[in-house]
C-alpha cells in the first residue's frame, strides 16, 4: 500500500513506461487505477513455492525481456530473484531500508531518536537509481468512482459523513485497548450526523467488530463483507479513518483521506507513517514516561514495564482529533 502513492507518481511523470509489479495475488486490486501498470501474482504458496518454484517464476518473467529490475522488499525471495537477474545481465536496483538507522533508532541504550527517512522516499529511490526522478509532495489522487449496489447495500446512500476505525493490528503492542476503542466509538456514534464503518478481517475480528456495531447506533461492521476491491472503494469515501500503524491506515491515506493512527510500541519516525499525512494526525503515547519508544520497527519487541504505553493516550484525545478533521472538512465543503 505504500507503494502506491510511488507509483501513481512515477506513472504520471513517465506515462510511457510500463511497470510489471509482482506481489501476492489479493493485493491485485490495489493497481486497477494505475494503467500502465501490470499486475503479476507471485503464487509462493503454490505453482512458486520453494525454490525450484522461484526458478519457475524466474524463467517466466525472464521471457518478458525487462528492461531493468527494481526490488522494493529486500527479502528473502526478492534477494534469490534479483540476484538471477544480475547473473542475466539485466540491470537491477535495491531499497536501502536503513536498518542501521532504524536499530540505532530503536535500541535501548544510546537511542538516536530522530525522524527517519520515510519508506515512500526510499522506494522513490530505488527508480531514482536508474535514473529515474519524480517528486512525491504534490500528489494528485484518483477520483472517486461510484459505490458498487453491493457496498450500498450495507452502507446505505452517503448522506452524512462517513468514518473508517480499523482497530487491530498484527501485534497486540501495536492496538489500541479495546475498551478504550468502545469508549470511542459509543461517545462518536452519539453524533446523528456521522456513519461509522468498522474494518477488520478473520473470524474472531468478525465476531468482535459485529458485537461493537450491534451496541452502537449508526456503526456498521464491514469485516468479512466486501472483497478488497470494494472495501478499497469505500475506503475512498471515508472522510476519516482511523487506524493503528497497519494496513488500513496506509489504505486510506493512497487516497488521500485524511488518517489517524495511534501509535505504540512503534512510532512515526521510523518512516512508516501514512502518505502525506500531517505529523499531528499521528497519537503517540507520552513519550517523557516512556522514553524507550519505538521499541521495534514492526511492534514484534516490547521491552519490560512498555506493554501498556496506549493508556497514555486517552478516548477524548482520539475523538477530538477526529471532531477536529470532521469539522475542517465540513467547513472547507462549505
Amino acid at each position: 500500500a505504500m507503494t502506491i502513492p510511488v507509483l501513481r507518481a512515477f506513472s504520471a511523470a513517465y506515462p510511457n513506461v510500463r511497470i510489471s509489479f509482482l506481489s501476492k495475488p489479493f493485493l491485485k486490486p490495489m493497481f486497477s487505477e494505475l494503467p500502465n501498470i501490470q499486475f503479476i501474482a507471485a503464487d509462493v504458496k503454490g505453482e512458486h513455492r520453494g525454490i525450484w518454484g522461484l526458478f519457475k517464476l524466474f524463467f517466466q518473467l525472464k521471457a518478458m525481456n525487462l528492461d531493468a529490475v527494481l526490488d522494493v522488499h529486500n527479502v528473502l525471495r526478492s534477494i534469490f530473484l534479483r540476484n538471477l537477474f544480475r547473473c542475466s545481465f539485466v540491470k537491477v536496483a535495491t531499497i536501502d531500508k536503513g536498518r542501521k538507522e532504524k536499530r540505532a533508532l530503536t535500541r535501548p541504550k544510546n537511542k538516536i531518536f530522530r525522524q527517519l527517512k520515510s519508506t515512500h522516499e526510499r522506494d522513490s529511490d530505488v527508480f531514482r537509481k536508474l535514473g529515474y526522478s519524480f517528486d512525491l509532495s504534490h500528489p494528485v489522487f484518483p477520483e472517486k468512482k461510484k459505490l458498487t449496489p453491493n457496498i450500498i447495500k450495507h452502507t446505505g446512500e452517503k448522506e452524512t459523513q462517513w468514518i473508517g476505525i480499523a482497530p487491530f493490528a498484527q501485534y497486540n503492542s501495536k492496538m489500541y485497548p479495546l475498551e478504550k476503542m468502545k469508549t470511542v466509538i459509543k461517545e462518536l456514534a452519539r453524533n446523528q450526523d456521522i456513519r461509522i464503518f468498522l474494518f477488520g478481517g478473520g473470524a474472531k475480528e468478525v465476531e468482535v467488530l459485529t458485537a461493537i456495531s450491534n451496541q452502537n447506533e449508526h456503526t456498521v461492521c464491514m469485516a468479512g463483507k466486501l472483497g478488497l476491491d470494494e472495501e478499497l472503494l469505500l475506503i475512498s469515501h471515508l472522510d476519516v479513518m482511523l487506524s493503528m500503524d497497519s494496513g488500513n491506515g496506509h489504505f486510506a491515506a493512497m487516497y488521500g483521506v485524511p488518517t489517524i493512527t495511534i501509535w505504540g510500541v512503534t512510532h512515526p519516525y521510523t518512516g512508516f507513517a501514512p502518505f502525506q499525512q500531517p505529523d499531528n494526525h499521528a497519537l503517540t503515547p507520552d513519550l517523557t514516561r516512556f522514553p524507550l519508544i519505538p521499541c521495534s520497527i514492526y511492534g514484534n519487541k516490547v521491552y519490560e514495564g512498555y506493554e501498556h504505553v496506549m493508556d497514555t493516550i486517552s478516548p477524548e484525545q482520539v475523538v477530538q482529533k477526529i471532531d477536529e478533521i470532521l469539522n475542517s472538512s465540513a467547513k472547507t465543503i462549505d
